[in-house]
């Protein structure tokens, strides 16, 4: 198994491709990447031996922006016998097992996240239940309960067509395609909110949520009508100041728990003497302009943690999120200030991505 299976958005093959080659360059590991346009997952094929685990081990998973997902992958199984898809799965699995693939509790068979895929969602299923059985046979599944390494990953491109492979638990997402599915709350003004909701289950560890997020606590929302944003952090209890020229949903107002602002969101200022714990924003603008808004948020100090989102060109996407990550680190650097700076292209976004930064406030 010397290739990485890279789930990603339909549409952005070219920019999971770009990224999993910059990184692998960086470790100084080579191969090609595999693109086929809309279809939802990219091959990267390296040219050593055991390389492509090297990958899944070294490259840490939260550094990805545009990869859902990173499986270790054989050849692909092409032709697969309707009468027994198993017996070659296992056979591939055997021809690895020094690696300890035995240390694993969990099998996924998945698909790629497009229409054309949908339709095997249910053959999947259905293979699950008796695939499951005969790795617990072979010894490659473990009791649930068990610590386990890694997760076993089938991923059907066809009905008789899979990639086989495994994913490091302690590296990779905890989501079955890679994909946190949530609810959409039917009290919330917009459906942008699962977009918000996404980005705290993402970025924010559950043990930290409730320190983050405080009812002490103050944000700022800026381009925030009719709400969608603000319901998160309201429904966290914090107090917002919602900056948009639209009108807000009532319900928010009934909360108690916001301020409407109807200003520009990019000439709005925090009242004096208040502090600003979170700044959220998801303003349709060019991503270069909502950088240097972020950058001048944080380096006038009015507030330490923010989740935003960069929209994205038709061309060059890889390129220009790279561009604005780098000018937010360069400003901050100079400011002398120790921070985090993470992006993700979330299941809720589409041509957007999603950005978090935090700057330790004992550090300035």
């Amino acid at each position: 198994m010397n290739k990485l299976a890279l789930y990603c958005r339909s549409g952005f093959e070219k920019e999971t491709a770009a990224e999993i080659s910059d990184k692998a360059s960086a470790l100084g590991i080579f191969g090609f990447a595999r693109v086929v346009e809309n279809s939802g997952y990219v091959i990267f094929e390296c040219y050593q031996e055991n390389e492509a685990d090297r990958l899944a081990r070294e490259i840490p998973f939260t550094q990805f922006i545009f990869a859902r997902q990173i499986v270790v992958v054989s050849e692909c199984l092409q032709a697969l016998p309707t009468a027994d898809r198993i017996t070659p799965i296992l056979q591939q699995y055997q021809s690895v097992k020094a690696l300890g693939l035995a240390n694993s509790n969990e099998v996924w068979v998945e698909t790629a996240d497009t229409n054309e895929a949908k339709s095997l969602s249910v053959f999947c299923r259905k293979f699950t239940v008796p695939l499951r059985q005969a790795l617990k046979n072979q010894g490659f599944l473990q009791a649930k309960g068990d610590k386990s390494q890694f997760t076993l990953h089938i991923l059907f491109i066809r009905n008789d067509a899979c990639y086989v492979g495994y994913s490091y638990n302690n590296n990779h997402s905890p989501y079955f395609m890679g994909i946190s599915r949530l609810k959409f709350p039917a009290d919330a003004p917009s459906r942008s909110t699962l977009k918000l909701e996404e980005a705290i289950l993402t970025f924010i560890p559950r043990n930290q949520e409730p320190i983050r997020f405080q009812e002490t606590m103050k944000a700022v929302d800026l381009g925030a009508c009719p709400g969608g944003w603000t319901y998160q952090l309201v429904k966290r209890g914090l107090f917002v100041y919602a900056v948009d020229h639209g009108k807000m949903a009532a319900s928010l107002h009934e909360t108690g728990r916001i301020e409407h602002c109807p200003e520009d969101g990019f000439t709005f200022k925090p009242p004096k003497r208040c502090k600003i714990d979170w700044l959220v924003c998801d303003m349709v603008e060019q991503p270069s302009r909502v950088t240097q808004l972020i950058i001048k948020w944080f380096t006038q100090g009015w507030c330490r943690e923010a989740i935003f989102n960069l929209k994205l060109p038709m061309k060059k996407r890889y390129v220009e999120v790279q561009q604005c990550l780098n000018k937010i680190e360069d400003a901050l650097i100079q400011l002398g200030v120790k921070f985090q700076l993470q992006a993700k292209h979330l299941y809720h976004d589409r041509e957007e991505v999603t950005v978090h930064l935090a700057i330790d406030i004992n550090s300035r």
